[in-house]
C-alpha cells in the first residue's frame, strides 16, 4: 500500500495541483494567493484528516486492462508480486481506487500527479510531469491526459484514466491527492509505476498501423522467421522474440534512456526513440547490447557465444540487462533479432528484413567497386565496397511529420555496426517512399539504404601499378535481391522487393538511379563497356539441392554464336569459401582450362568438387563463392562471372505429444540426422519455446554415427492459450547453423469437457 501523507495540499509555485473538481470548482493554474497556515493540531486521527477522503490503495485491474491494450502477455502484467500496470497510450484504462469512504462530488476534489519516475528534474511545460484533475462521466478531452469518472460501488471509485497520445514512453509514478472543498487535503502515492507504450491500436498515435492481422504480426508476434542463405538458396531462420517476458521491457527502456540517451520529450517520438535504438543495440559508440564478430575461425568467437547458436533475444537481452555489459558475439541477423524485440515490446510495429547481394557503400557512391587480379581474386588492398551474400535489417511502422504524410509508412532501420551516421553506428529511420523514388536527400541515411538495395557493381581488372584500371563488367540488376520479410500470419516468407525499387530493367529503375546518381554529393564517374563483345556466351550450372556432405559440381557452358569466327577461350574455374558479409576465404579448388570454340559451337568445363576437398574449409555457413575468370584470346576480351553458393544443412524436426493445453506440462521431441560421413561429436541442442525463463541447452552424451539421428527429449508448460513457437539451434564439432521451428495453437483449459482444438503446427 502506498503512503498517505499529511499535508494541506500538493502546491507548484503560486499554483494548486488539483486544477478542476468534479463539478467543475476552478482551482485551475491561476495566480492563487497561497492558503492559509491552518492548525491542524486537533484534525489528525490515524494519519489522515478528520472527513478528508483517503485513497488507501489502487487496483490496477490487470486483467482488463490487459486485455483491452493488448498488454495481457507482459510478464510485468503476470507475474506473482508487484504486478505493474502496462498500458498504451491515447487509450482508456480503468483504475479502482480504494477509498476510506465513498466519493461525494459535492465535497471532495480528486486529482492525479502523474509524472515520469526516472527523471528528477519535471515539469508539465516538457512533458514528464502531468496534474489530472478528476473529470464528471462524459467529459470531453483532446489529445491531453485526463481522468473521467466511472462509476462507484461503496468505497470502491473507478476511474477511466487516459495517457496522451503524444506522452512519453516511460514508467510513469500516480500519486493522488484529494481536498476535501475548503478544507484539509492528502496525497497517496502508489509504489508500482504505470509503463506507457506506443499504441499502434490509437489513431493518434504516431505509429498507428491500419489492420488487425498486421498489428498482431508486427507487434505481438512473438515468434517469427528470419531469411538468411544465398539468393538462390534460401533459408529460414526461426527467431523468438520473447517481447512480453520477464526483464525484456525494463531493458528496452533501459536502452532509450542510459545508452540511447534520448531525453525528456524526445521519449514521445518514435522517429528518435528508434534512431536511438539502431545505435543502442550495438556496442560500437556507446556501451550497447552487443559485440558483433564475423571472425573466420571457431577460435575467434572464445569468450562468447557464437552468433549460430542463439535461438532469440531472451537470453541476449537478460544477460545484457542483468550485467550492464555488451553480449559477445552478434552478426547481422542477430541484431536484427534484439531490435524487433525491443521495438515490439515498446508498441513500435517491427520487422526483420533481409536483402541478398546486399551491398556495403562505404563511399557514397552508389556504386560498389570491385578490383580484382588476373586471376580473378578480390584485390582487398584496394577495395573498399563490399557485397554480402545476405544481410538482415529492420522495417519500422510511423508517420514522418519531419518529412510529409507521403513518406510515412515502413522505415528502414539497421542496428547492424557499418558505416557512421553523424558520428554513430546508426542507420534510419529511412522512408521506403523515398528510397523507393531516389529522394535520398530525406534523412535519415537515405543513401546508405538505397544503394545497399540498387547500387551498380562495377568489375575492373588490375594489371599492374603502371597499368590502368580495365573495366571488366557492369552489373546493374544483382544488387538487392529477393528481399524478403515474414508473411503475415504465416511462417513463409513474403517478397517485398518492389517496395525498395522498381523491377530491374526497367525504365523506372533506371530513372530512379539517374536521378539519386544526380542528387548524390560524391558521385564517382559512370562507365559503360566501350568494346562489348557478344559472340561468346558464359552461364554457370549449378545445383540448389546439395546436402553437406554429398559431392557436387561446379559446371560452366559456354557458346560460341558466331557463324564465321572460331575463338580461342583461355580461364579458370575456381570454388572459394566465403563468409555471407562477402569475405572471401580459403581456396577450396580450381581447374584451367584452354580451348577453341569453333563458330555455333556448345561446350562445358565441369569441375567435381568433393567433401574431402570442402569440408575442412568450411567457414561461417557452408558458404562458397564460384568465380571464373576468362579470356577471349583472339580479342583480348576479359569476361568475370561469379554466383554465390551453399550445401543445405538438415532441418532439426520438433514433434509434441497430444494436443497442448495452456498451463499444462506436455513432452517435446526434437532430432535431427547426421548427414557427414563422420560422426558428431560433441553435440548440443540450444532452445526456447512457452514457459522456458531462459534458453535450453541440452548436451548430448554419445557420438552421433552417420546416418543416424541426434535425439533428445524436454518438457514445456505454456503460460497462455494461443499461438506459440518453439525453436532450436544444433551445434557439434563437425557441423553448424542446424535449426528448426513449431509453430502450433494452445488450447484453453476443459470447461464443461470442451476444449478448443490445436488447429496447426508447421516446421521447416
Amino acid at each position: 500500500m502506498g503512503a498517505v501523507k499529511s499535508k494541506f495540499a500538493r502546491w507548484y509555485p503560486g499554483q494548486w495541483s488539483c486544477c478542476r473538481g468534479i463539478r467543475g470548482d476552478s482551482y485551475d493554474l491561476k495566480e492563487l494567493p497561497r492558503p492559509p497556515q491552518l492548525d491542524l493540531s486537533n484534525d489528525v486521527i490515524d494519519g489522515t484528516r478528520q472527513g478528508v477522503l483517503s485513497v488507501q490503495n489502487i487496483d490496477f485491474c490487470t486483467d482488463i486492462n490487459g486485455e483491452h491494450h493488448h498488454t495481457s502477455r507482459y510478464n510485468l502484467m503476470t507475474r506473482d508480486e508487484k504486478k505493474c500496470l502496462v498500458v498504451r497510450r491515447g487509450q482508456p484504462f480503468t483504475l479502482d481506487l480504494l477509498l476510506n469512504r465513498a466519493y461525494d462530488p459535492d465535497k471532495d476534489a480528486i486529482s492525479f500527479i502523474i509524472y515520469v519516475s526516472d527523471i528528477e528534474k519535471r515539469g508539465p511545460s516538457d512533458g514528464t510531469s502531468a496534474a489530472v484533475p478528476l473529470l464528471e462521466r462524459g467529459s470531453e478531452t483532446v489529445g491531453l491526459w485526463s481522468a473521467v469518472y466511472d462509476s462507484q460501488v461503496d468505497s470502491h471509485l473507478m476511474v477511466s484514466v487516459t495517457a496522451a497520445a503524444d506522452c512519453m514512453v516511460a514508467a510513469w509514478k500516480v500519486d493522488i491527492d484529494t481536498k476535501l472543498i475548503g478544507g484539509s487535503s492528502l496525497s497517496y502515492t502508489h509504489p508500482l509505476p504505470i509503463y506507457v507504450l506506443f499504441n499502434p491500436w490509437c489513431l493518434n498515435d504516431s505509429v498507428y498501423m491500419p489492420g488487425e492481422s498486421h498489428r498482431d504480426e508486427y507487434v505481438l508476434e512473438q515468434g517469427g522467421l528470419m531469411f538468411r542463405g544465398v539468393y538462390n538458396i534460401i533459408k529460414p531462420t526461426p527467431w523468438n522474440y520473447a517481447q512480453f517476458e520477464k526483464d525484456v521491457l525494463d531493458c528496452a527502456l533501459y536502452l532509450v534512456r542510459e545508452v540511447g540517451k534520448v531525453t525528456g520529450s524526445g521519449r514521445s517520438s518514435a522517429i528518435r526513440t528508434a534512431r536511438a535504438l539502431s545505435a543502442a543495440v550495438n556496442v560500437q559508440d556507446d556501451n550497447g547490447v552487443l559485440f558483433g564478430n564475423w571472425g573466420k575461425e571457431l577460435s575467434d568467437y572464445d569468450g562468447g557465444t557464437h552468433p549460430l547458436k542463439w535461438v532469440g533475444s531472451l537470453a541476449i537481452l537478460q544477460r545484457f540487462y542483468e550485467k550492464k555489459k555488451p553480449v559477445k558475439y552478434a552478426q547481422c541477423w542477430v541484431y536484427a533479432g534484439i531490435l524487433t524485440t525491443i521495438c515490439r515490446a515498446l508498441g513500435i510495429p517491427c520487422r526483420p528484413v533481409t536483402g541478398y547481394d546486399a551491398a556495403h557503400d562505404s563511399q557514397g557512391s552508389l556504386t560498389i567497386d570491385i578490383i580484382m587480379d588476373e586471376e580473378g581474386n578480390t584485390m582487398d588492398e584496394f577495395t573498399r565496397d563490399s557485397v554480402w551474400n545476405y544481410h538482415v535489417w529492420n522495417e519500422v511502422w510511423m508517420e514522418r511529420p519531419d518529412l510529409g504524410p507521403q513518406y510515412g509508412g515502413w522505415q528502414a532501420l539497421d542496428a547492424t555496426p557499418q558505416e557512421t551516421s553523424e558520428d554513430k553506428f546508426r542507420c534510419g529511420p529511412a522512408s521506403l517512399k523515398a528510397i523507393l523514388d531516389g529522394e535520398l536527400q530525406r534523412p535519415y541515411d537515405a543513401t546508405y539504404v538505397f544503394a545497399q538495395v540498387n547500387a551498380d557493381k562495377i568489375l575492373w581488372k588490375y594489371s599492374g601499378e603502371i597499368q590502368p584500371l580495365k573495366l571488366m563488367a557492369r552489373d546493374t540488376t544483382s544488387i538487392g535481391q529477393n528481399i524478403s520479410t515474414k508473411a503475415i500470419g504465416k511462417m513463409e516468407r513474403e517478397d517485398i522487393t518492389d517496395t525498395y525499387k522498381y523491377p530491374e530493367r526497367t525504365r523506372e529503375e533506371r530513372m530512379t538511379m539517374e536521378k539519386a546518381l544526380r542528387k548524390s554529393e560524391n558521385i564517382f564517374a559512370r562507365y559503360y563497356l566501350n568494346d562489348a563483345f557478344n559472340d561468346v556466351t558464359f552461364e554457370f550450372d549449378l545445383r540448389d539441392d546439395i546436402k553437406i556432405g554429398q559431392d557436387f559440381s561446379v559446371v560452366l557452358h559456354m557458346k560460341n554464336r558466331s557463324t564465321i569466327n572460331e575463338h580461342q577461350v583461355k580461364g579458370t574455374l575456381r570454388v572459394d569459401t566465403v563468409t555471407y558479409a562477402g569475405v572471401t576465404g580459403d581456396g577450396v579448388k580450381r581447374y584451367e582450362f584452354d580451348m577453341k570454340l569453333k563458330p555455333e559451337q556448345k561446350e562445358k568445363v565441369q569441375m567435381l568438387v568433393t567433401f574431402d576437398d570442402y569440408f575442412k574449409k568450411l567457414i561461417d555457413q557452408a558458404s562458397f563463392n564460384i568465380a571464373c575468370l576468362v579470356t577471349i584470346v583472339d580479342r583480348k576480351f576479359d569476361y568475370f562471372a561469379q554466383d554465390d553458393f551453399r550445401v543445405r544443412n538438415p532441418d532439426i524436426k520438433i514433434t509434441i505429444d497430444g494436443k497442448p493445453v495452456s498451463r499444462q506440462e506436455f513432452t517435446v521431441h526434437i532430432k535431427v540426422e547426421n548427414p557427414l560421413p563422420i560422426p558428431l561429436k560433441n553435440g548440443k541442442f540450444y532452445i526456447q519455446g512457452p514457459g522456458l525463463d531462459e534458453q535450453l541447452r541440452i548436451a548430448l552424451d554419445e557420438n552421433v554415427a552417420p546416418g543416424t539421428f541426434a535425439t533428445a527429449n524436454f518438457k514445456l508448460t505454456p503460460p497462455w492459450a494461443g499461438r506459440h513457437q518453439i525453436s532450436a539451434k544444433f551445434t557439434s564439432k563437425e557441423i553448424r547453423d542446424i535449426d528448426g521451428f513449431l509453430s502450433f495453437i494452445v488450447s484453453m483449459p476443459e470447461t464443461n469437457g470442451v476444449s478448443s482444438e490445436t488447429v496447426e503446427t508447421r516446421q521447416i
